[in-house]
């Protein structure tokens, strides 16, 4: 399930195989790109923004419009991921229906399945596709006070479904959600406003992210071994870590969430 740190990974990957490189082929096997080809282009640039995907380029010529900096979006939301493979590799991480691009290039082929929203826009029109995100808990321009600031502003939201929304603060899904809030000590029900320290929260979650960058495992206990590196996260019915109290796993919004009762006591 791709979250902040998983499409940062994702946009390193692509960024070492093709930045610099002059594409030789592209499939779009998506209707409004399909008839899309960009041979002789070349890649600037890998960027992450959230969970969105950009991929800068530029025209050898230039369209018809006569711009020639393009950017190729694309959503990885729950099941979306990109892969690099060198020519001639078997392209074995997903079932071929899955595949939505491919680009080519002289040292790589770079694959993505299973994409949302996949759109080519000029690069100077970015901002139509993720200026509506908060800010990025992984990006340069990370603002832990604008965060605070939009979340603060819809206080009889839950906590779990604020911390949830791309609008406040971009990169948090639900791994992260249920255990920032679990080392907080908050029920993902408590409202907003109850929260008794909303910067501490944000903090916490811009650390967590962090952390994981730059690796595929995700831990929050710091233990990278399987099945011990979530305190609650996908361990319904399991004992707490710290208490013994069986997690419980319920549905929050449009997600399920997990947690601690008695770790996580509820707020009015």
């Amino acid at each position: 399930m791709p979250e902040g740190d998983t499409v940062w990974n994702t946009a390193r990957v692509l960024q070492r195989a093709l930045a610099g490189a002059r594409l030789t082929g592209s499939d779009f096997r998506v209707p409004r790109l399909a008839a899309t080809d960009l041979t002789g282009w070349t890649v600037r640039e890998s960027a992450s923004r959230g969970k969105h995907l950009l991929l800068r380029l530029t025209a050898p010529d230039g369209p018809a419009d006569g711009r020639r900096d393009w950017t190729l979006h694309s959503h990885l939301r729950m099941e979306g991921a990109w892969r690099a493979y060198v020519p001639g590799e078997r392209w074995a991480a997903r079932p071929a229906h899955l595949i939505r691009a491919v680009l080519r290039s002289p040292g790589a082929v770079a694959v993505g399945y299973h994409l949302h929203e996949l759109a080519l826009v000029p690069t100077a029109e970015e901002e139509s596709l993720v200026g509506h995100l908060g800010p990025d808990l992984l990006g340069p321009d990370w603002d832990p006070d604008e965060a605070v600031r939009r979340l603060a502003a819809h206080p009889d939201k839950t906590i779990g479904e604020a911390l949830l929304d791309q609008r406040n603060l971009a990169g948090v899904g639900n791994l992260y959600k249920c255990e920032v809030l679990f080392l907080r000590g908050i029920s993902p029900w408590t409202p907003v406003r109850a929260v008794p320290d909303l910067p501490g929260t944000v903090a916490l979650a811009q650390r967590l992210l962090a952390a994981n960058r730059g690796r595929w495992t995700q831990s929050t206990t710091g233990s990278l071994h399987r099945g011990q590196t979530s305190y609650v996260y996908g361990r319904r019915a399991q004992p707490c870590r710290r208490c013994g109290t069986a997690i419980r796993k319920e549905e929050l919004g449009e997600r399920v969430t997990y947690w601690c009762p008695a770790c996580q006591p509820e707020r009015s």
